[in-house]
């Protein structure tokens, strides 16, 4: 009877506990032994095993976080730590791994896989960040989170004829930014993808007054950076706002949604999507094909070689910020 650990690494995001409730209970079904490790690659280094059984992944699919906890890992990042990892591996007679997170982790499983020790990635990252996957567990839910903060703060620029700047998540990629201010009606879209100049901020606001909007919602990804910008101690919505309000054109406010983004029950999207996620995490056990990390393509789950999380992740697309900018005024 396999042995089989799964644990959840890296920032937390709705729809993990969904993932781990349906390898778990898949897992049992197949005939294999199902083992938690709390507080991810922490938690493997330290020995922080649990057994895992139906009953224990019982109630879980509403709820947001992860019930097996998770940690960022320095220590997994050193030979001290990797050797301790792999020794209780050894120690707790696990056959294989089930990794659930985002970049970082993937590649921790990736490496785990390299040490001879079967390993299945599955992406879990709020920013659509993960190459070769057109959705990860948790972008559902926090797009719908920001779509609902935009929609209430709209409400405010509209009654007192303000610009806010909202900061969300995406330091490397504006997937959320992108969707996000598209189905929330934003103005002006920011991207990391797409620098821009403070100065054509500007004139995209003082464009839209002149044609009669006194408010805009300006959505900018925490990864933007303004082209030409000396305020490199200033965060970019920061700077944005400060510049607008500098200028005179509007009523400025600055809202950071932060963690709010993370947090909350996951949408229906993403309880299927995890639930598909860990049927095919055990059936790569199942298939002897446990060296792969799971991705997918807009219609199923498919497997990919770790290798392509060397590939550039191309989840942010011209088009649909064509499209953003065509119906914003």
């Amino acid at each position: 009877m396999p042995r089989i650990g799964v644990l959840t690494s890296g920032g937390d995001a709705p729809g993990m506990n969904a993932a781990i409730r349906a390898t778990v209970r898949c897992g049992t079904d197949a005939g294999f032994t199902m083992l938690g490790i709390a507080r991810g690659y922490a938690g493997l280094i330290e020995g922080d095993v649990l057994p895992l059984d139906n009953r224990a992944v019982g109630g879980i699919i509403e709820r947001g976080g992860t019930m097996l906890r998770s940690a960022r890992s320095p220590e997994f990042m050193e030979s001290s730590g990797q050797q301790r990892a792999l020794a209780t591996l050894q120690q707790h007679s696990i056959d294989g791994l089930i990794v659930i997170g985002g970049n970082g982790s993937l590649r921790g499983a990736q490496w785990l896989n390299e040490q001879g020790v079967p390993t299945v990635g599955m992406p879990a990252s709020i920013d659509n960040d993960i190459p070769g996957s057109r959705m990860a567990i948790g972008v559902d839910s926090a797009l719908n989170t920001v779509v609902d903060c935009l929609n209430r703060l709209r409400d405010t620029a509209v009654a007192h004829e303000r610009a806010f700047v909202v900061e969300v998540m995406g330091r490397k990629s504006g997937y959320i930014a992108l969707m996000g201010g598209l189905a929330g009606g934003a103005e002006i879209i920011l991207l990391p993808e797409h620098p821009v100049s403070l100065d054509r901020v500007a004139d995209i606001v003082k464009r839209g007054l002149d044609l009669g909007k006194r408010h805009s919602i300006i959505v900018v990804a925490e990864g933007f950076s303004p082209k030409g910008s000396t305020m490199a101690s200033v965060s970019p919505a920061r700077a944005i706002a400060t510049r607008l309000s500098e200028l005179g054109l509007v009523e400025t406010r600055l809202t950071i949604l932060g963690h709010l983004q993370r947090g909350g029950s996951p949408t229906a999207f993403d309880r299927i999507l995890a639930s598909r996620f860990g049927r095919a995490s055990v059936s790569a056990f199942l298939e002897n094909d446990p060296a792969v990390m799971l991705s997918y393509d807009g219609c199923g789950i498919v497997p990919r070689p770790f290798s392509t999380l060397d590939a550039p992740c191309e989840n942010v697309d011209q088009a649909i910020l064509d499209l953003a900018d065509t119906v914003a005024h």
